[in-house]
């Protein structure tokens, strides 16, 4: 059986081939790929075809038994639709004639454009990710309207304050839906996202198939004793959605308590203003995470660790006291994922699918999406009772080797292969 992936990242293995830099993005995906790749009973014959800059728009060839194929696509602005996608698919679906046609995210311009030139809806899976137009609803919580309006030279030059972010997600959510609804097969991880794709595309059938995490991830253990004490770890603030205007207004009650508490993020430093150029590209939503910094007195209890690799991720993980994850919107983070695994006590925001990860008390603690004093309460709890901590980290561990077990979730794959190709 001939299957073709539709990725929104370049695998390590061809990235090494094409002298391109290796993505820390969807880590999970090398590794299926990998454990297929190295299956001798297995019958897949695997494609892989991913977006590349204008220079590479085509290129194609084999590393290690895996054919691949660039297909250039602006991904700087995935809202906009390129019906010139259509014609570099429909090469890539000539050359490879895959059996069946598998896309990574439905969010992205290439999944509508795959949807409707492979044309064989029996035949397409699309794995949901992030669903946009979910994204959508949820961008402004918390977000005073004044911020949401306002712009900064970086707004201005680049048309994207607030507001048109969240018009943006609306505009591919249009895109994930019509991708949606030409698809006959969607796999999706939980209660959330099944509920989500019964209104988008009630007629497509739904495959329950959990994610496999980054390699690093596994076989590594949390200890109490060995985590910086009152340390929280946030894996991204980039952007609203993530929440982190709600951690700062938080961060107050908790020093009360715990005046040593350090609140660590990783991901891009959008609140860099050190120098001119750092001044010139601040967007409104980093000048608004300032303010809050500023007012809330935190300039010496946030860190912003910049991009981290997956093994400084882990290291972080490791040594944080708890991981919060204050998302307004979220299907299934791995970052929770990665935290259960590793044992690190979790407090989430209870939103989208984050429920199908953990039982609230049990295995993780919940708070509601926009109560700052539930999300303080429930990291004291934490930082106050080591046995809770010790609790929740053993059952977590527990919950996420099953959730994301390499083999199970590898087998459950190509029982969904198989069952769609014996369906045509």
């Amino acid at each position: 059986m001939r299957v073709l992936w539709v990725c929104n990242i370049v695998l390590p293995r061809i990235a090494e081939r094409l002298g391109m830099p290796k993505s820390n993005k969807e880590g999970w995906l090398s590794g299926i790929s990998e454990t297929l790749l190295e299956d001798e009973e297995s019958e897949i014959e695997l494609g892989v075809c991913f977006p590349v800059g204008q220079e590479k728009d085509g290129v194609c060839g084999e590393a290690g038994g895996l054919s691949y194929y660039g297909f250039y696509e602006d991904t700087e602005h995935p809202e906009k639709y390129d019906v010139e996608l259509e014609g570099r698919l429909a090469k890539i679906l000539e050359q490879f004639r895959p059996d069946v046609v598998h896309v990574f995210g439905s969010e992205f311009p290439h999944a509508l454009a795959m949807a409707k030139v492979f044309g064989e809806r029996d035949r397409l899976l699309i794995s949901m990710q992030g669903i946009c137009s979910e994204c959508a609803k949820s961008y402004t919580i918390g977000v005073p309207s004044a911020v949401c309006k306002k712009k900064t030279f970086r707004d201005w030059l680049k048309k994207d304050n607030i507001l048109k972010q969240q018009e943006k997600f609306l505009m591919r959510g249009q895109n994930e839906k019509a991708a949606l609804q030409l698809t006959g097969n969607v796999a999706g991880r939980t209660v959330w996202d099944k509920q989500v794709l019964e209104k988008l595309a009630k007629d497509a059938k739904y495959f329950k198939w959990n994610e496999t995490l980054r390699s690093n991830f596994y076989g590594k253990e949390w200890k109490l004793k060995n985590c910086e004490k009152y340390s929280i770890f946030v894996s991204q603030g980039n952007y609203t959605i993530k929440g982190l205007h709600f951690v700062l207004q938080a961060m107050p009650e908790i020093l009360k308590r715990f005046p040593d508490t350090k609140l660590y993020v990783a991901g891009d430093k959008i609140t860099a203003y050190s120098s001119q150029k750092d001044k010139i590209k601040i967007g409104t939503y980093g000048q608004y995470l300032l303010q809050l910094i500023s007012k809330n007195g935190l300039q010496e209890k946030v860190i912003f660790l910049g991009k981290q690799d997956a093994e400084e991720m882990c290291g972080q993980f490791l040594k944080s006291h708890v991981f919060l994850s204050a998302s307004l919107i979220e299907n299934s983070p791995n970052s929770v994922g990665e935290a259960m695994l590793l044992g690190v006590p979790v407090v989430s925001s209870e939103v989208g699918g984050v429920p199908s990860l953990f039982e609230g008390e049990k295995e993780g603690l919940f708070y509601p999406v926009e109560d700052t004093k539930k999300l303080s309460a429930q990291i004291v709890r934490i930082f106050e009772d080591d046995a809770l901590a010790e609790r929740l980290s053993g059952a977590a561990k527990v919950r996420a080797a099953k959730t994301h077990h390499p083999k199970t979730n590898y087998e459950r794959l190509l029982e969904i292969y198989h069952e769609i190709n014996v369906c045509v």
